[in-house]
C-alpha cells in the first residue's frame, strides 16, 4: 500500500498555490490536471524514487 504525499505547486498561469495529492506509483507519470482557481489546464510530471521521495514539475500547457 503507498502513502499520497501532499506538496505544493504554483500555478504557471495565475500563480495561485495549490496543494496536490502525489502517489508513489506516479512516478515518471505526466498527467494534465485544470487549475481550480482559473480552470486552465497544467502538465503535471511526477519524479523521484524511494531514497529521494517524490518531485513533481508543472507546466503550461505550451511550454513543453
Amino acid at each position: 500500500m503507498s502513502f499520497l504525499h501532499e506538496t505544493e505547486v504554483s500555478c504557471p498561469y495565475c500563480g495561485e498555490s495549490l496543494d496536490v495529492l502525489l502517489d508513489p506509483q506516479d512516478i515518471d507519470q505526466q498527467y494534465i490536471e485544470d487549475c481550480q482557481v482559473c480552470c486552465r489546464p497544467i502538465n503535471f510530471l511526477v519524479s523521484g524514487d524511494e531514497e529521494n521521495g517524490l518531485s513533481v514539475q508543472v507546466h503550461g500547457e505550451n511550454e513543453m
